[in-house]
């Protein structure tokens, strides 16, 4: 049985009847819409982020969800959906997932248009259920997200990120939403808990350990998940970049900082970027910080009994930093 099968396992029903009220909540009354949202519903990934609502949820509450952990995992779905519409826009990108993106299809108008409604539609099912904790939770969220964003542009202009700030970068950008997935399905079924901050900060460290190997697949030799070197294109400076650039001298300093400025689009010259950083010890030390913070979020569930919920979460732990795309 495949890992995702194997995690996916203990919520099958709930993950059914989930992706029914998914396509229910996305349902407008212009055809347009409805068309655009049926494409993406068509082409969904793997479901990562509700899954770990209803496991969450599950492991807290001897195996029982409730109509509140149906709406907290639409809520994350719609407004992930969003993110992902507007992102596509932003970077001008054609593919999502192997398939064409909303704005290679219908133009950016259109995909900012369909990504505010996405957004608008998962604030209305956070109010016409009453669960103004879950929507405080995911907004939050989205305000983190745009930070996170705004933040990296500002640090890529001078290229002057310290591993800090990049942490604080992935852990706005990427790591929040995991985390709220994770308070959301806590939330649901403990509100008020300290549960409710105890697997936010479960989902966190998943979600640091989820954008560092997301990292790494820039420096790959296998042609799995994005293309080599793309974020070096993109001068965006991924943890294997800054610790190298920290350790190097001045004058291989200036050469890197010249190469992602000036040379980022030199097809060779980005080759010989990330062979430097290998040869620094750059990914070895990308990889040792990613299994720290994966061991960080299984120490989590060290203080719960064993379940085939718990077993799951655990998978998908690991699931995180071994995938291959």
């Amino acid at each position: 049985m495949k890992i995702a099968s194997q995690i996916r396992e203990p919520i099958e029903g709930e993950m059914e009847l989930f992706e029914e009220k998914f396509r229910d909540s996305m349902s407008s009354k212009v055809a347009l819409f409805n068309r655009i949202t049926y494409y993406i519903v068509n082409r969904k990934g793997k479901q990562m982020r509700p899954m770990f609502v209803f496991l969450t949820a599950k492991l807290l509450n001897e195996g029982q969800v409730d109509e509140r952990t149906y709406c907290g995992a639409s809520i994350i779905e719609l407004i992930h959906t969003a993110s992902l519409v507007h992102d596509d826009v932003v970077d001008d990108s054609q593919k999502r997932r192997g398939f064409f993106s909303i704005n290679a299809l219908w133009k950016n108008k259109i995909a900012v248009l369909v990504g505010d409604y996405l957004f608008s539609k998962g604030l209305l099912v956070a109010l016409e259920n009453k669960d103004f904790d879950l929507l405080e939770i995911i907004s939050n969220s989205v305000k983190s997200m745009s930070e996170g964003e705004l933040l990296q542009i500002e640090k890529a202009r001078s290229l002057d990120i310290t591993e800090d700030v990049y942490y604080e970068i992935i852990r706005q950008k990427t790591a929040t939403l995991i985390a709220a997935c994770c308070s959301i399905g806590a939330a649901s079924v403990k509100p008020a808990s300290p549960e409710v901050e105890i697997f936010r900060k479960f989902g966190e460290r998943c979600g640091m350990a989820f954008q560092i190997k997301d990292d790494l697949f820039d420096y790959g030799s296998e042609r799995i998940g994005k293309p080599t070197g793309i974020d070096i294109k993109e001068q965006k400076m991924t943890l294997p970049l800054i610790y190298v650039l920290n350790k190097s001298d001045q004058r291989k300093k200036r050469w890197l900082i010249n190469s992602i400025k000036n040379y980022n689009k030199d097809k060779k010259r980005v080759k010989e970027v990330i062979a430097y950083v290998k040869e620094q010890g750059g990914l070895d030390y990308a990889v040792s910080k990613m299994l720290e913070f994966k061991d960080e979020a299984l120490s989590v569930l060290n203080d719960y009994p064993d379940s085939e919920y718990k077993s799951a979460l655990t998978l998908m732990v690991n699931y995180v930093v071994d995938r291959k795309k």
